[in-house]
């Protein structure tokens, strides 16, 4: 999984959550940085936006989707692999 990925999924969501980007670990939970289900919408845009990928429509439904939205870990996780899908 490249870095870059990492830091630029971690940038998106602090800036989501109002938080510097020092607050934002691989292992919180959008919960636990105070994300709700339109910050959730919010952050799903900017990614696909900052990496030129669709996220798939049901992503915020574990059972229904490959999008892992548990943790910045399985969102990093999830976009690099669409990444590499589509490269």
């Amino acid at each position: 999984m490249s870095a870059n990925i990492e830091a630029k999924v971690i940038e998106i969501i602090a800036e989501q959550a109002v938080l510097s980007i020092a607050d934002v670990t691989s292992t919180s939970t959008l919960e636990e940085l105070g994300i709700d289900s339109l910050g959730l919408v919010e952050s799903i845009f900017a990614i696909e936006e900052a990496f030129d990928i669709q996220v798939p429509y049901n992503a915020n439904e574990p059972s229904e989707s490959d999008f892992d939205i548990s943790s910045v870990a399985s969102i990093t996780k999830a976009v690099a692999a669409i990444v590499q899908e589509q490269s």
